[in-house]
């Protein structure tokens, strides 16, 4: 099949969250299966700094009344897998990130910005493809490709079929009604059947709306987001197409995660020889600043620092696990808040808390390997990758019973245990799992089971990305 892999983001081009790894992994494993799929990405300036041997293969205007826009092919580095850029300086080549500018705001054009995505992702499914390849199936992801759905059927030609995955429900992309005309929709979509949520124009809705199937990235989740809830609003619309909305975990990219090979990890290690763990963490120890103690437990967090993730429950239970002899190393940033109060624990713990506020691949790779326990206390979690990067480099996870977390992680209980699991989401409940984890940890050999069930759990792609085909062919 010809598959477009429709985003907004795909590392190592540009990152701000898991869509990123996904957009990368997943069209890896399609392609290895043998399908024809191509990515569509917007031209951010860090796509096309990163992006060689790019060629333009297309010029046309996208809207009426806008200026023309170039359409580039490349591969990816790397995978080879071949990319198509939507080339538009005027609206992607902006200083900052790919959705709001430098002090945090979102940029006011978006709409016209990710409209834009979406109609040349409906185009190249359709028989109007500015170029020779036309898609059978349109892979939309997240409210920034959702238009393209509602593109795909009121094309009057033969089009492709779309899906609809959803990594965040959270993230609607909702915006005033007077965008329709500037996006060349009908003023008849602006409908509570078509693209109107609460009086505004959601790209989301017109997703789910419009979409032949949606996809959730754990089975969890699927259930989740048809509840009051977790549904953020769109429960009565997934409620009414529950035959059409199916849930398949992420996988994770098992040859960039592999601890024996892994370039960032100053030790490298398998599930057969885990004794350069202890070298790298006491490595990472005296890096960050940290007491270099062997026996320490270090709990590591990589994470955005938000009360979706649940890291103000830790901070509630973190001075008696420090005072018991824990260590914590922090990787992340996010709401202003909670980055001071974790800097203000770094300071009232020298030697025992690192805290880095910033994006840092190679350190984000270290804290995953060489911590001991890794911690994700979501409150919610459509799927998570972070527990899985746990499992693979031998760091157990201790999660909440939610979404992908439910889905990937197994409860040191049970005979095939990968991790430790909780369910009430309260500081209480997380310094039970943590402390268990602990004791745990001190005991060694029954801790040193549940990593190596964690290094050998399959956790890559290839089993969810067949299931992606299968999805595929039950529509085209």
């Amino acid at each position: 099949m010809k598959i477009l892999f429709a985003t907004s983001e795909i590392h190592p081009l540009i990152k701000t969250g898991g869509l990123a790894d996904v957009s990368a992994a997943l069209p890896v494993a399609l392609q290895a299966l043998g399908q024809d799929v191509r990515v569509l990405i917007p031209g951010y300036s860090q796509v096309l700094d990163k992006l060689e041997n790019k060629r333009k293969v297309a010029t046309f205007s996208v809207f009426p009344g806008q200026p023309g826009v170039n359409l580039l092919s490349a591969k990816m580095p790397d995978s080879g897998v071949p990319v198509y850029v939507l080339d538009a300086p005027q609206y992607y080549c902006r200083v900052a990130g790919p959705y709001q500018y430098e002090l945090g705001g979102d940029w006011p054009d978006n709409a016209m910005r990710f409209g834009m995505l979406s109609k040349v992702a409906a185009l190249l499914g359709s028989a109007d493809s500015p170029v020779a390849w036309q898609a059978d199936v349109v892979h939309c992801n997240d409210w920034q490709s959702g238009l393209a759905p509602a593109y795909l059927q009121m094309t009057q030609s033969v089009h492709a079929k779309s899906v609809m995955t959803i990594h965040n429900i959270v993230f609607q992309g909702n915006f005033d009604r007077d965008w329709l005309g500037p996006l060349d929709l009908p003023q008849s979509c602006f409908d509570m059947h078509g693209v109107e949520f609460h009086g505004h124009l959601s790209f989301l809705k017109a997703g789910l709306h419009y979409a032949d199937r949606i996809v959730t990235v754990s089975p969890t989740y699927a259930r989740e987001i048809q509840s009051t809830e977790l549904g953020h609003g769109m429960q009565g619309l997934l409620t009414s197409r529950n035959g059409d909305v199916s849930g398949i975990l992420n996988g994770i990219d098992e040859n960039e995660w592999n601890p024996a090979t892994d370039p960032h990890l100053t030790s490298r290690y398998d599930s057969s020889d885990l004794a350069p763990k202890l070298a790298g963490k006491l490595a990472l120890q005296k890096h960050l600043g940290l007491e270099a103690n062997a026996e320490a437990p270090l709990l590591g967090v990589v994470s955005r620092l938000t009360y979706q993730k649940g890291l103000d429950l830790l901070l509630e239970c973190l001075p008696k696990l420090l005072d018991g002899g824990a260590q914590l190393v922090v990787l992340g940033s996010g709401e202003v808040d909670l980055q001071r109060r974790y800097q203000q624990l770094a300071s009232r713990y020298p030697g025992r808390v690192s805290v880095t506020v910033r994006f840092d691949e190679a350190l984000s790779h270290q804290v995953m390997a060489y911590s001991d326990i890794f911690l994700m206390p979501s409150r919610f979690e459509p799927c998570g990758l972070n527990q899985m990067y746990g499992m693979r480099y031998g760091t157990p996870p201790v999660v909440r019973r939610t979404g992908g977390l439910a889905d990937s992680v197994t409860d040191a209980s049970q005979p095939d245990g990968t991790g430790f699991v909780f369910d009430e989401p309260s500081s209480a409940a997380l310094y039970r799992a943590v402390s268990a984890a602990i004791d745990c940890y001190r005991g060694k050999k029954a801790f040193q089971r549940i990593q190596i069930n964690g290094m050998r759990r399959d956790v890559g792609w290839s089993s969810s990305a067949q299931k992606y085909i299968n999805l595929y062919q039950t529509i085209s």
